[in-house]
């Protein structure tokens, strides 16, 4: 293909490419030895997605494993991508990808997490996987725990509220990190941390540590202190991983993965009270980026527990630790924007830390992605995120992911054509790259999903993100076929040009 007139020409040696994540396309959940996790007692396909199939044993007082006979948990199966990665990675390096990002399923490697020695089966399957995106072109970026606690840290030890889970995590990491130190030099800790407050059971693999019978909604069983805890024992882990990683892995990159959507939030008039509501609900992203960025806790947050009286537990050396141990760069993602309005009895989407707004349309914003879920598509948004980060922590920036859900279906073989998703992959890359010209160290470009995955928002198969269809639908139905949309055909342009 001759190459084009190139207007949006990125940098030499960008990174391009795509990101899944182990629990949401391996399939295979109980293969070699894995035991179950976080995202495998997730229900979709219903109104009550995150309504965990777990119950609670009131004799041994803790919560165990309770799968609904009459749901579809389509992730023990994904897209097989356990037993066909080489058939998938070969239609990623089809689209010229230089790097490729997935997770790494930690129950594959600790089937209950807190056991001493790991499980060889496992080892060996990312091996494998690993080689075969090496002898493609593709740098692996690995994920190290993907909302994939396994089940029993969370059933026996409430996950990340107990600071034991720092041993078992790093146990873990130092396995990986010396197995696959020589082949994987991009590394992310946790996927998305900043969700903690909002999905503590995918991620913080915490179940609540109290039992309500009367309780429709299982959020309300967990209390703040928990949450707070759960967040300084992550934070701990970060910075203990960070400091392992740098001195195995010396000439590698570690970084911290955000959910940055939250962070694209307006104010909805120039009324200070609208202002200081967005200022709130942004802190709610920044947090945590000031702690494994910038490496301290930010002073809002320490008023907060205050006041509340939940100040999680601390040890001698945990606030150094964390202070000089701060990630080598920030990846995030990015899919919509927000607008935040002023309301006393509000609470702002992403969570429950700062209450005080509530989220309202955006008259200037007015594409959207389909039915039903209808997110604002704002490709200024990513550039603003961008340039935040930039200011504010001075640090490399990667896109982890990006990219839209479409509800598509294969029609008698012919090709799936998918203009929404082309308009949206130009319209974002064109504002990435503004933000590049701004100086914004932007290292790499990762579009969400481009094979069909489960969604880990909805628990569907027809919320689609891919360049390439997988023939498997909502009742679990399908071959599982692969075929290419028209999209991956501008995706593998942009890349020879090395832009638009």
């Amino acid at each position: 293909m001759a190459k084009k007139e190139v207007t949006y020409r990125f940098p030499e040696g960008f990174l391009w490419g795509g990101a899944i994540a182990a629990n949401q396309s391996e399939g295979a959940w109980l293969a070699d030895g894995k035991q179950p996790q976080a995202t495998d007692v997730m229900v979709g396909i219903t109104s009550d997605a995150h309504t965990p199939g777990l119950k609670y044993n009131e004799e041994k007082g803790q919560w165990e494993m309770a799968l609904y006979e009459d749901k579809v948990y389509l992730a023990h199966e994904g897209i097989d991508f356990y037993h066909r990665y080489k058939e998938d990675l070969q239609l990623m390096a089809g689209m010229g990808f230089n790097c490729f990002r997935t997770s790494i399923s930690w129950a594959r490697i600790f089937p209950d997490g807190d056991e001493t020695a790991p499980n060889e089966a496992g080892l060996k399957y990312y091996d494998d996987l690993f080689e075969t995106m090496l002898s493609l072109g593709m740098k692996p970026i690995v994920t190290i725990t993907h909302f994939d606690t396994p089940l029993r840290l969370m059933t026996r030890y409430n996950g990340w509220s107990n600071r034991q889970m720092i041993d078992f995590f790093m146990n873990y990491c130092n396995v990986i990190f010396r197995r696959y130190g020589s082949k994987v030099k991009y590394w992310l800790t946790f996927n998305e941390i900043n969700n903690l407050y909002r999905m503590p059971l995918a991620a913080g693999g915490v179940v609540p540590a109290r039992f309500d019978p009367q309780a429709k909604d299982f959020m309300v069983c967990y209390s703040e202190q928990e949450l707070n805890q759960a967040l300084h024992n992550t934070m701990v882990a970060n910075a203990k991983c960070v400091k392992l990683f740098h001195a195995l892995i010396p000439d590698g990159m570690i970084g911290c993965m955000i959910a940055g959507s939250h962070l694209a939030t307006y104010p909805a008039s120039c009324d200070p009270q609208d202002v200081l509501a967005t200022l709130d609900a942004r802190r709610n992203t920044f947090l945590f980026t000031d702690i494994m960025a910038a490496g301290v806790y930010p002073s809002f947050l320490r008023k907060l527990w205050k006041d509340h009286g939940t100040e999680p537990a601390m040890e001698d050396g945990d606030l150094e630790l964390i202070r000089d141990n701060t990630v080598d760069y920030i990846g995030f993602s990015y899919y919509f924007s927000n607008v935040c309005k002023a309301d006393p009895e509000g609470e702002f989407f992403e969570g429950s830390l700062t209450k005080g707004g509530k989220k309202v349309p955006n008259p200037y914003v007015t594409e959207k992605s389909p039915e039903p879920w209808k997110f604002p598509i704002d490709p200024k948004g990513i550039r603003y995120v961008l340039e935040e980060y930039t200011d504010r922590y001075h640090k490399p920036l990667f896109i982890m992911e990006n990219g839209i859900g479409l509800d598509e279906k294969e029609e008698d073989g012919q090709m799936i054509h998918d203009p929404v998703r082309v308009k949206f992959l130009e319209d974002h890359l064109k504002e990435v790259h503004k933000a590049i010209e701004d100086g914004c160290d932007v290292r790499g470009y990762l579009w969400w999903g481009p094979i069909d995955v489960v969604s880990s928002g909805t628990g569907e198969m027809r919320k689609r993100y891919g360049f390439v269809y997988v023939d498997r639908h909502n009742d679990g139905t399908g071959d599982l076929h692969r075929s290419i949309k028209e999209s991956y055909y501008r995706y593998k342009e942009i890349i020879e040009n090395n832009g638009l």
